[in-house]
Parts: C-alpha cells; structure tokens; sequence
C-alpha cells in the first residue's frame, strides 16, 4: 500500500497502486522489494525494515510506502525515514570472539542472551552475523553491514574454509581419524570434513583440529556424533586466512582492509576452482 504525504497545498492524499507510483523509467526494470533494499543499504535487518515500513516512517520520492514488497529500482528512487533523507551505511566489517551459551541472534523468543550482548554500549550501527554458532560454540564471528561481502563469505559452493579446534571424549586413533576425513551418512546427508588432524591428547580428552569447506547446520557435532564422539568444546579459530588469534573471549575489533579484501579474493579463487 502507498500513500501519498500530505502538503500544505493538497492537504489530502490518495491511495496509489505500486505500478502508478513507480516512474515510468522502473517499470519492467530490474528492482527489489523497499524491505530488501533498506537492508542492502546497510540500514538494518530486513525484519526491522518490515517494522518501519509497516510504521508508515518509509517514503519512497515523498510517499509514504507501506507495502514492504514495493518495487523499488536503486538509483531512481529517493528514500526516506522519518522525512530524513536515506543513503547506504558505511560499511563496517569485524570480528568477535564469541563466548559460550550466547545465541547468535539479534533478538531472541526465548528470551536468551544474544551475542549482541558483547557490542552494547560500543554505538555500532546495525550489523548482522555473517553465517553462525551455536549456543555451545565458541570462537571466531564476523558481523557487517554488507550484505553482499557477507554472501560471499557464506557462500556454501565458493566461501573460504572455517578452521575448528574441538575438544572430543575419546582419543581418536588413526582409524577412526580416517573415518571421520571419509564422512558417514546420516540421517539421509553425507557429512564431512575437508580435513581432520589431531592436535593433542591426555588421559581422556584429545582436541581435532577439523576444515570445513561448506557450513551446514551444528555439522561437525553431528559427524562426530555419528562415530560415537561427544563434543566437550568447539572453537572456531579461523576463516579463510583470518585467525581468531589472541582476541579476548566476548571481545571484539574491526577487520583492516586488507583482511576484507583477503576474505572476499577466497570467494573468488574458490569459485574459479570449481569452474
């Protein structure tokens, strides 16, 4: 639904269809819907921008819009909050150290604490958690505004390889090492891992060290689990070439450049290989 502001000169306005308040240049051109592109923009969450724009603070060249699927070509169309001027955020890229028992959510149903608990009181504009770990894991996260960065990072097919340092129950000898670098099926999915080395052992626990080249849901636990082995500790320790290093658990730091370039030419060298 879209409405038009009231002004001084009118004061009143009508109801127009999607169609009549696109200019006649964006009609039939490529566009995406005012939630999506809010988001794009680095603004928020797409969630969020259902909220501002089913609030009526979202005009689209002076309109208040509040259908959050209205078509919207970037460049064309000029966009507002609260009768303030929009533009793309700056982009900002950076890392925490994730500790255990935190949720990586923005906000949560159930009422747990969230790994946005470790930015409160920084003043950061909005980010968004690029790809996940859960509850019980700990260690490197990335967070940005750019959502097309994060796709390529994410990306199952081209992303960089995660690194995972895992405390097991077990001491793993070469065979069943052996095993879990061929991968089981389970549940009707083939689970495996790039890489699986260990690292060191004592009298009842060892620590992995395992690669994944894909990301699917709690996945290493659920190899493991398929052999038997119960995870005492899991920690994400590096993405691509960046390493969570001596960053301090629940802390937190900004990538340089260099480290976003380096993430985003992984994607690339990953996709030319799988050509």
């Amino acid at each position: 639904m879209v409405r038009e502001l009231k002004t001084p000169r009118s004061g009143r306005s009508r109801s127009l269809t999607s169609k009549e308040a696109l200019p006649a240049v964006a009609v039939g051109g490529p566009r995406h819907g005012l939630a999506r592109t809010l988001s794009k923009l680095g603004l928020c969450s797409r969630t969020e921008a259902v909220r501002w724009i089913a609030a009526g603070r979202v005009a689209v060249d002076g309109r208040i819009v509040t259908d959050p699927e209205f078509p919207i070509l970037r460049g064309r169309h000029r966009l507002a909050l609260d009768g303030a001027p929009l533009s793309a955020s700056e982009r900002l890229y950076l890392m925490l150290n994730k500790p255990r028992g935190l949720v990586t959510t923005a906000q949560d149903e159930r009422g747990r604490e969230t790994v946005y608990r470790c930015f409160d009181g920084a003043g950061l504009p909005w980010l968004a958690p690029v790809g996940r770990l859960d509850k019980a894991s700990e260690g490197l996260l990335l967070f940005t505004n750019d959502p097309q960065w994060a796709a390529r990072v994410t990306d199952p097919g081209t992303g960089p390889d995660k690194t995972y340092h895992v405390q097991v129950d077990v001491l793993p000898d070469a065979a069943l090492l052996q095993r879990m670098r061929a991968g089981v099926m389970a549940d009707g999915e083939a689970l495996c891992a790039k890489q699986v080395r260990l690292l060191r052992q004592g009298e009842r626990h060892a620590w992995l060290e395992i690669v994944l080249d894909e990301g699917r849901n709690r996945q290493i636990r659920r190899l493991l689990a398929a052999f038997g082995v119960d995870v005492v500790r899991l920690v994400r320790v590096a993405i691509g070439t960046l390493v969570l290093g001596e960053l301090g658990k629940g802390a937190w730091r900004t990538l340089s450049a260099a480290e976003v370039s380096a993430l985003a030419v992984a994607t690339d060298v990953s996709a030319q290989a799988a050509r």
